[in-house]
């Protein structure tokens, strides 16, 4: 008998676990697009056009070799709007044997097609996702026994077990981490290269149609659209980046400049979260450009670290963690979220201009979403499911297994540190010293407090004084303590005032 073959929005691999053992001849392969997973939050329309144009690509790319391919789009008059209702759908209209599936990239999704097992009795295999380095039951045995989750170990241990830039067993260049070099800010003659970008088809321009006219009240702008939407030109974005950008990208990573979106970032988290790309081909690319000598030791690390490292340690702890990662708020923190994470109407200018980016693009790099505006949620005290959810909706490379962690236990410590060491909390220095944005902002990096003082200065202080009994004790924020403790009774006195008088105005 027939198998049906379950391809998500996410899995958009010519080699995923799913396909491997399909008989073209009789197995069938289904994809749908459903309003309740453009929908659970309410998705950036770009996100939404991205992935629904990739989908259908990749639906015709199986067809020309020969696949059957069941595809339901969208604006199918009797389509039943979730995943699990479009299945039953489908097992009712043909004579499948079993549901087959790679595993689900969340929780959530993984939940819902379970219950098609035991409330419906539908025979379903889910397979291993093997586009990983790193399995969930291995991480679960790097783990074991573990008193202290930290991705750089986790990082060690996958490249000497994968090989990567190791000899010996020991690392290349001498140093397993260059982060310490990853912190220039461009002078004004440095110029950002050109990011790749791509025309839009029938088909992409079909979609770009139906969810302007679908989706009018979801965040953010629909064009210019010019992602990637087909593994070739996904392929095309990698190799942009390893020829135009990976030489400066190690000095730059973390630097932010208004006006300059892309800097010189990859900007492929788009396409290796979707399955446009493999991350071993990525990884592959990088130290290739760094044996022919086309690219230093501190940019090819600082970005196999981000894949072999971060992005596998972040789903480790992901499902680790679920479910209830979700609701973790160890701050306690109950602010709402404000208006101008949707607007970018604010005075001070890296918000906006993260916002700005962030709404045009459906992207913003990592210090910009960690430092910017995750350190200003923290800082606040604004409630982790808030963020989260924006966090979901707003960034086109944003799947709960990538987005959960990094909001819940890295920018907002809300796990109370089972992933990250400290909160990743600043003042205005750091912005100042990564970034140009305030030289042209409201208000003053220089000044403390008061009237015209930048807020994150004050609410730094203020975060910490609120939050004492929770993090003195932490080695790497002791020290912080002391420092405040030696301020005048007058200058805490103005932090708070200040503090006081911001968020009662945010709120």
């Amino acid at each position: 008998m027939a198998n049906l073959i379950l391809i998500l929005g996410d899995q958009l691999s010519p080699t995923i676990s799913s396909l491997a053992d399909c008989d073209k001849s009789s197995d069938s392969i289904f994809m749908c697009e459903v309003s309740e997973e453009a929908r659970y939050v309410k998705h950036h329309r770009k996100k939404i056009a991205f992935l629904f144009s990739a989908m259908r690509h990749f639906a015709k790319e199986l067809e020309d070799e020969g696949y059957r391919v069941v595809y339901r789009k969208f604006e199918d008059s009797e389509n039943k709007g979730s995943i699990e209702a479009e299945i039953r759908r489908q097992m009712a209209d043909g004579n499948y044997e079993k549901l087959l599936v790679t595993h689900p990239g969340e929780y959530r999704v993984l939940e819902n097609l379970s219950k098609l097992k035991s409330d419906y009795g539908i025979s379903l295999d889910i397979l291993e996702d093997d586009r990983f380095f790193c399995s969930t039951d291995e991480f679960s045995r790097w783990v074991k026994g573990r008193k202290q989750l930290r991705m750089e170990y986790f990082y060690r241990d996958m490249r000497r077990r994968f090989s990567i830039l190791t000899e010996g067993g020991a690392p290349i260049g001498g140093s397993w981490n260059y982060d310490s070099e990853n912190r220039k800010f461009p002078d004004d003659d440095v110029k950002t290269p050109q990011t790749a970008k791509f025309d839009t088809d029938k088909i992409t321009e079909d979609v770009l149609k139906l969810v302007a006219d679908k989706f009018p009240d979801h965040f953010g702008e629909i064009e210019p659209f010019d992602f990637a939407v087909t593994r070739a030109d996904a392929l095309k974005a990698l190799n942009d980046f390893v020829r135009c950008r990976l030489e400066t990208f190690g000095d730059y990573q973390d630097a932010m400049r208004e006006g300059d979106p892309w800097m010189f970032h990859a900007h492929i988290s788009f396409y290796l979260n979707c399955g446009l790309l493999n991350p071993r081909e990525c990884v592959a690319a990088a130290v290739d450009a760094y044996e022919r000598g086309e690219a230093p030791i501190n940019a090819v690390e600082g970005f196999i670290r981000q894949i072999i490292g971060w992005r596998e340690f972040i789903r480790g702890i992901y499902w680790m963690m679920m479910p209830g990662y979700e609701a973790l708020n160890f701050f306690d923190s109950k602010r709402a979220l404000p208006d101008f994470y949707w607007s970018g109407d604010t005075m001070m200018n890296c918000i906006k201009d993260c916002i700005h980016s962030t709404k045009n693009y459906a992207y913003a790099h990592h210090i910009q979403r960690l430092m910017v505006l995750g350190n200003f949620a923290l800082l606040t005290g604004i409630n982790p499911k808030e963020v989260s959810d924006w966090f979901l909706s707003v960034y086109a490379d944003a799947y709960e297994w990538v987005e959960l962690p990094n909001v819940i236990g890295m920018a907002l410590f809300a796990d109370g540190g089972k992933l990250a060491s400290k909160p990743y909390a600043s003042g205005g220095n750091y912005i100042n010293k990564m970034s140009n944005y305030c030289k042209s902002c409201h208000y003053k990096v220089s000044k403390k407090s008061g009237e015209g003082a930048c807020p994150f200065n004050y609410l730094y202080w203020d975060f910490l004084a609120r939050n004492r009994t929770k993090l003195e004790g932490n080695p790497r924020i002791g020290m912080l303590y002391k420092t405040y403790d030696r301020m005048s009774e007058e200058k805490k006195a103005a932090i708070a005032k200040s503090s006081a008088d911001f968020l009662k105005e945010l709120d």
